[in-house]
């Protein structure tokens, strides 16, 4: 978010990967990530978190949202493994 200049309060949607059930609400609060944003359709819990696709079902998933709801910005967050992630951050033109 640093190098797209945004806040969390600009983001309209996020897509989190939670892998974990237990994992997704404190770092929702650690990040500020507001619960009404926050995986709107269902995450991966619900839909799928498929082994090397994940990256692709989350942003393709937040690209439809985004375009549903007439939204501006979203985030999308990926485990990597071992501990790292990426956050991916879209723009609806």
């Amino acid at each position: 978010m640093k190098y797209a200049g945004l806040t969390m309060d600009q983001i309209d949607r996020v897509e989190f990967n939670e892998a974990f059930a237990a994992q997704i609400i404190p770092s929702a609060r650690e990040l500020g990530i507001p619960l009404e944003k926050l995986n709107v359709n269902g995450g991966a819990l619900a839909i799928g978190h498929p082994l090397g696709a994940t990256g692709g079902r989350l942003v393709l998933s937040l690209a439809h949202e985004l375009r549903r709801s007439n939204s501006k910005y979203g985030l999308a967050t990926q485990c990597i493994g071992a501990g790292m992630g990426i956050t991916t951050v879209l723009e609806n033109l």
